[in-house]
């Protein structure tokens, strides 16, 4: 696999979690945003990169109707998550795969999708590239990502609590979910890809969790950032994201902590939608 992807890879009871927890908290909002954005037709080939436990891939087979619609990802534990879930009357083929050499012919596709994942990829620019090499000519790309992580106040808190705690550096995967800290930086780099009619929205979702220290221990157990724990018992596991929660829930403004204890933010990011030009 590419250099900086194999950080991302979940076991199977993380990816598990990753769809019974986060998703319908947070990338659920993402997909019908992105989903209403893209304007699916029928009979469309539509791909999903870096598809997850496939809520995007689920979502558009929804609103498809007849075509065809392809999840792929770099993780076989999220695709299979993705497979035992996914109960849609369109068929989805799943794919294991790199988004830095997607494992389809030119022109294949008329909507590219790509969901909150453009940020994790070694080299996002060729991973564009081979976006637009898989379009059609003036095919459709829709994408999110999340802005700077300052803009969204339980991350920004999670990352200081995180490095207080487990020494500096230990919130870097969690603030590299966040590397698009300007609108205008994604757009440009989507129209050095070969793209046209670049538009970005910046778009705000409210998030809400059960406490502050269920948001904690989700993202310590349910995505890539609970290798910081792994080698820890289950006492130390316990104290380290009671002690981080107690920590990001003190720099947090009390409006985000609710009287009956849930956590609730805004989440901003940047939803990105294109065409694709001429393949040179």
């Amino acid at each position: 696999m590419p250099d900086g992807e194999e950080h991302w890879q979940l076991d199977g009871s993380a990816a598990e979690l990753y769809e019974r927890y986060l998703v319908p908290a947070i990338t659920s909002l993402w997909a019908a945003d992105l989903i209403a954005r893209a304007q699916l037709k029928s009979g469309d080939a539509v791909l999903d990169v870096a598809c997850g436990t496939g809520v995007v891939t689920r979502l558009a087979a929804r609103n498809l109707g007849a075509g065809r619609l392809v999840g792929l990802d770099l993780n076989p534990c999220m695709l299979a998550v993705a497979r035992d879930v996914a109960n849609t009357e369109s068929p989805i083929e799943w794919i294991e795969g790199s988004a830095l050499g997607l494992p389809f012919p030119d022109a294949s596709f008329d909507i590219v999708l790509c969901q909150l994942g453009l940020q994790f990829f070694p080299d996002r620019f060729q991973a564009l590239r081979e976006m637009r090499r898989v379009l059609i000519a003036s095919g459709r790309l829709a994408l999110s990502v999340y802005s700077a992580i300052e803009r969204t106040p339980a991350a920004f808190a999670f990352a200081q609590a995180l490095d207080a705690h487990l020494g500096p550096g230990a919130s870097n995967t969690k603030r590299a979910e966040h590397i698009f800290s300007e609108a205008d930086e994604l757009r440009a780099m989507i129209s050095g890809a070969g793209f046209d009619q670049v538009e970005i929205y910046t778009v705000t979702q409210q998030v809400t969790f059960p406490s502050v220290f269920n948001y904690v221990r989700f993202q310590l157990t349910a995505t890539p950032m609970a290798v910081l724990l792994s080698e820890r018992s289950e006492f130390d596991r316990e104290a380290v994201i009671s002690a981080v929660a107690s920590e990001a829930q003190s720099v947090l403004l009390d409006s985000y902590v609710l009287a009956d204890g849930r956590l609730r933010f805004p989440q901003e990011g940047y939803v990105a939608t294109a065409v694709s030009g001429l393949v040179g």
